[in-house]
């Protein structure tokens, strides 16, 4: 299918699925079924998303190869492979404080030495309490990262954050305080622990890429934490 009436009859139809709840790989796999042109249902549910046309473009296209990798009958694989290339990720556009928070904790994912793959649509569409609450879990070992940078940003970050009137003010405030102990104890070489730790695994330590080829990974969750 080529852009043009029929591609913006496409973008319309997937817009209506997805505002009757239907998820987006759903929506996919039932267009790629009906249709058989998987990459115009990849351009066209990116811009019923909200995803501007050259990224979405630029999306579909990265995603060409997988399709050549499939055949008809396998549309749910295909939508669940995209989905896990981020390919439906929509970027949230903060202001300058939420601009400002999200490089704050990207700076604490570099000093960390590296993140879970999983968490990197959470940079994207700005879930940056989501980022801050898991990172203030983090245990440093084997002499990896650099202690004092990391935690010098998560207070810094934890700060801004602590100032919002949200659901999450209590944790974010309980962590917040956690890293300014942490802060301090790493001038004295040791590390508080949390009280909950959470092991993270499959750590990621690149640029942010908006790319299909990014797999994403399972992440634990963030809610309830306590911190000693």
């Amino acid at each position: 299918m080529k852009h043009g009436e029929g591609g913006d009859a496409l973008v319309l139809e997937a817009r209506e699925m997805l505002a009757a709840g239907q998820g987006e790989e759903e929506v996919f796999a039932e267009l790629a079924a009906r249709t058989g042109d998987w990459d115009a249902c990849a351009l066209a549910l990116c811009l019923a998303l909200g995803v501007s046309r050259p990224d979405a473009e630029a999306r579909s296209h990265e995603a060409r190869p997988l399709f050549d990798e499939f055949e008809a009958g396998e549309e749910d694989i295909v939508a669940m492979l995209l989905a896990c290339g981020h390919v439906f990720v929509v970027d949230q556009v903060l202001d300058g404080r939420g601009e400002r928070i999200r490089n704050l904790l990207w700076t604490a994912a570099c000093a960390r030495g590296g993140f879970p793959g999983g968490m990197i649509p959470w940079f994207r569409t700005g879930e940056l309490t989501k980022i801050f609450l898991l990172f203030a879990q983090t245990r440093f070992r084997d002499g990896r990262g650099s202690p004092p940078e990391f935690w010098a940003a998560m207070v810094t970050a934890g700060e801004l954050l602590a100032t919002e009137d949200s659901p999450d003010q209590a944790e974010v405030t309980a962590g917040l305080e956690h890293c300014r102990a942490q802060a301090t104890a790493v001038g004295t070489g040791s590390q508080m622990l949390p009280s909950e730790e959470t092991r993270l695994s499959g750590t990621y330590s690149g640029t942010v890429p908006s790319s299909a080829s990014m797999a994403a990974r399972p992440l634990p969750p963030v809610s309830g934490m306590k911190w000693a």
